[in-house]
Order: structure tokens, then C-alpha cells, then sequence
């Protein structure tokens, strides 16, 4: 089974921008569109971009145009570039793999610490 480590999120600035990685191991990294999702405080998990195994990219509205996510087939590893943050893109941030056609997570996925990500003045 796939497993994942979150990092690269921190405090920054509104206007800013960050780098998140995620490293996997234990798997086919391939094998499975992934995403990156968030959770803020008091909220429900939501899907903010995903890659499918053909490298198509797809984005939540809130954030098209200012998030690009990638990966790297040679390190196992997923990114997530994010630009022009705001305070509504603060919320701790996952991956995993996702069903393209539901668009929600598989059944039984284990989830990481996430890294948090806060944008603050």
C-alpha cells in the first residue's frame, strides 16, 4: 500500500507562495491518480487538485490559475505548487491517491500528518 509524507507547508504571507512535497513509498506510485486535499479547522476534507497516471491535471475553482500540482516519477515524489495564497488557502494539506471517477479517496487509505499551511499578515 501506498504510503505518503507530507512537507513543505509553513507561514506565509498573503501573495506568497509555497512548495509542498510529498514522498511516497510502499507502492505503485503510477498506478493511481493522486491529489492533494486540505482540511481547514472546522471544515470537511476537500479535493484540491489531482494528476492523473497520463500526467492530466485537473483543479478545485478556489484554486485553478494559482496551484499546479506535478510529480516525479523518478523519486516517487507529488507537488504542489501554490501561488498568489490567500487566507482562505490556510488548512492542513494531504495526498493520496483518489478515484478519478468518484473523485473521493478509496476505501481504507491511511492518511499522513499533512503539512500545515498558514497565511497569515
Amino acid at each position: 500500500q501506498l504510503q505518503f509524507v507530507e512537507s513543505g507547508g509553513g507561514l506565509v504571507q498573503p501573495g506568497g507562495s509555497l512548495r509542498l512535497s510529498c514522498a511516497a513509498s510502499g507502492g505503485f506510485f503510477n498506478a493511481y491518480g493522486l491529489a492533494w486535499y486540505r482540511q481547514a479547522p472546522g471544515k470537511e476534507r476537500e479535493v484540491v487538485a489531482t494528476i492523473g497516471t497520463a500526467g492530466i491535471a485537473n483543479y478545485a475553482d478556489s484554486v485553478k490559475g494559482r496551484f499546479t500540482i506535478s510529480k516525479d516519477r523518478s523519486t516517487n515524489t507529488l507537488f504542489l505548487q501554490m501561488n498568489e495564497l490567500g487566507p482562505e488557502d490556510t488548512a492542513v494539506y494531504y495526498c493520496n491517491p483518489i478515484n478519478l471517477a468518484t473523485m473521493k479517496p478509496f476505501d481504507n487509505v491511511s492518511w499522513g500528518q499533512g503539512t500545515q499551511v498558514t497565511v497569515s499578515s
